[in-house]
């Protein structure tokens, strides 16, 4: 029973993992000054409604069983995060290349952080939980890469 619960929350995390990569990869920075046309509900932030910061941190409670004080630590180590990352989107100067790499910087500081929240249980999981979801991204990253050109025969 354990196994189908923990199999069932990582799948869950690959799932938004999915769901944020896509985003991700589809959205357009907007206008410098724009403004949503949509107000950011109360508790989210970055006004990404629940997909990031807030949507994370439920799934992180619920699946590392984290105590209130290990929320109120973790949850803005999650905003400054988004902050960090949606000001990087925003930055079209830089290389993607470059943009990959200041964000794998950001997503490491941030989670070395929230490791030395959790207890050593909790370690476990949530590496596991990164594992499962690096491995996805690669599955996806791997479906997602075209076939290569067949050479023509005959020339």
């Amino acid at each position: 029973m354990k196994t189908v619960k923990v199999t069932f929350v990582l799948g869950a995390l690959l799932v938004t993992g999915a769901v944020f990569a896509s985003a991700q990869a589809t959205s357009t920075p907007p206008a410098a000054g724009a403004q949503s046309s949509q107000a950011a509900p109360s508790g989210t932030p970055n006004g990404h409604h629940g997909r990031r910061g807030r949507g994370q941190l439920g799934m992180m409670t619920s699946t590392l069983n984290l105590s209130d004080d290990q929320v109120s630590q973790i949850k803005p180590i999650l905003a400054d995060r988004n902050t960090q990352l949606k000001a990087l989107r925003a930055d079209t100067s830089l290389a993607p290349a470059d943009r990959r790499t200041k964000a794998k910087g950001i997503m490491d500081d941030s989670n070395s952080k929230i490791t030395a929240v959790l207890n050593d249980q909790q370690k476990q999981l949530y590496s596991q939980m990164q594992e499962n979801m690096k491995a996805h991204r690669a599955a996806r990253k791997s479906k997602a890469a075209p076939a290569p050109a067949a050479a023509p025969s005959g020339l």
